[in-house]
């Protein structure tokens, strides 16, 4: 009689993938929410994306002579970590593409701020956007709502204004869009003018902080400044303007189709979020993403874009890695597919992480997908042993939120060859986990050899045996 026991129990392979991939095969059961149609008369997204090529084809024009002249990789900027152009490189584009110096400029900030080019560091190179401008729509919508989003850093305010007040009408403007998108067609500037009035007098009431302790009567709140809130206003529309989101004429302002659209838009993901049994909106980011844990993909990620449009890029980043570093291996693959949605502004951040063990393999992922890898081969950037790790704290996050038969199908994607090896490389990888992924893929498993063997194994991890 021989032993049950495989020798060399062959693993069907399929391509790694990312922890990501457990919460979605968990969610599969989720009914399909329907999807909202935008209001009437809003182009069709082919047309949409058509008005964005036009209105950027000066920023792609320049970013594919910085791709073709330069070399993707090589070193766009000056040293001083912005990735502004050189004098020389600026002045040899504008001889090349017949344009001055200033508007070569111009083009390149749009560019950048559109993702056509990406920076890291003090380094620039041609982005994703770029190599897909011509066949993907999608891309190019995403690549206008990018510098629809970054209006105020387009076009720079006008000096002599107190940065407060700045950052107040910028944080006040979403409600002035709101209303323009409501009531489309024409409103006054001088109605957007006392509409903008009130939303910075509320910023600035919500602000006050009551002390504890006997205090003398406030002074009553004074409301805004009509003169000084009214160039910052105009600045805001002109600049608005400038990015192709509205038109301003004759004492008026309309939003453009393009406008129009990207504004339902993030008011349909705030609804989609503030909808939500958990209300993730108003939530912390651990909060958050167990409430996104049960959503499909596409709703996770409306619910992400949501989470993040309502607070600062910094602290949301702050706060996802933060939720990352917790016990529960789901969170921490939720934590990065959300820093996904945020994009180049969180690579700083994900690169510290690269010295935390926990966080090491997920950071690596995030980081070759971020430089234009295809997501099904950014397992290459792994070593065997973070790959390793990475399987272990996927199969405790299917362990604690999955059922029976993803656990046993998680094994597919593992990068060992056989059944031996990968116990052999789970036991010495050192995950914290390792014993409860053993033993819940011992009871999981129908082979009951197979079984058996997973079993030993987690036996000699917990006793430190061999």
């Amino acid at each position: 009689m021989t032993s049950r026991i495989p020798r060399d129990s062959r693993l069907r392979l399929v391509r790694p993938r990312p922890l990501a991939a457990a919460p979605r095969a968990m969610n599969q059961r989720r009914p399909r929410r329907p999807a909202p149609r935008p209001p009437e008369g809003t182009p069709a997204r082919p047309q949409l994306a058509g008005m964005a090529r036009s209105g950027l084809a000066d920023a792609v024009r320049v970013a594919r002579w910085a791709d073709a002249a330069l070399g993707p990789g090589s070193d766009f900027g000056t040293a001083d970590g912005k990735a502004t152009l050189s004098d020389a490189t600026a002045e040899r584009a504008g001889r090349e593409l017949g344009l001055t110096t200033a508007q070569i400029r111009t083009d390149w900030d749009t560019a950048r701020l559109a993702g056509l080019v990406e920076v890291h560091g003090d380094r620039a190179r041609p982005g994703w956007r770029l190599r897909a401008w011509d066949r993907d729509d999608s891309a190019v919508l995403r690549g206008w709502v990018a510098l629809f989003d970054a209006w105020s850093l387009a076009h720079p305010e006008p000096a002599g204004h107190e940065p407060a007040a700045v950052a107040e009408v910028v944080t006040a403007m979403p409600q002035v869009l709101s209303f323009l998108q409501l009531s489309a067609g024409p409103v006054p500037v001088a109605q957007l003018l006392d509409l903008l009035q009130q939303r910075v007098t509320e910023l600035r009431t919500e602000r006050c902080e009551v002390p504890y302790g006997p205090r003398p009567e406030p002074a009553p709140q004074q409301p805004c400044d009509d003169a000084s809130l009214a160039p910052l206003l105009d600045w805001a529309l002109h600049a608005l303007a400038g990015v192709g989101a509205l038109t301003c004429a004759d004492g008026q302002a309309t939003l453009t189709p393009l406008g129009s659209w990207a504004v339902w838009v993030k008011l349909e993901q705030i609804c989609v979020a503030a909808q939500s049994p958990a209300g993730n909106i108003e939530r912390s980011a651990e909060d958050m993403l167990r409430g996104c844990a049960q959503l499909r993909p596409n709703a996770a990620r409306a619910e992400y874009r949501a989470w993040l449009a309502a607070r600062p890029v910094g602290s949301a980043v702050t706060e996802l890695l933060t939720a990352a570093r917790g016990a529960d291996a789901l969170l921490r693959g939720l934590a990065f597919e959300a820093l996904r949605v945020v994009g180049a502004p969180a690579e700083p951040d994900v690169r510290a992480v690269l010295d935390e063990p926990t966080l090491r393999p997920y950071a690596l992922l995030w980081l070759a997908e971020h430089e234009g890898t295809d997501p099904e081969d950014a397992h290459e950037a792994l070593t065997r042993h973070e790959a390793t790790w990475l399987w272990v704290d996927t199969a405790a996050a299917v362990a604690d939120h999955g059922e029976a038969p993803l656990l046993v199908r998680h094994l597919e994607s593992a990068v060992q060859p056989t059944v031996p090896a990968l116990l052999e490389e789970v036991r010495a990888v050192g995950h914290p986990r390792t014993v409860q992924v053993l033993v819940a893929l011992a009871a999981a498993h129908p082979d009951p050899a197979l079984a058996r063997a997973v079993r030993r194994a987690a036996f000699q991890v917990h006793t430190g045996g061999s």
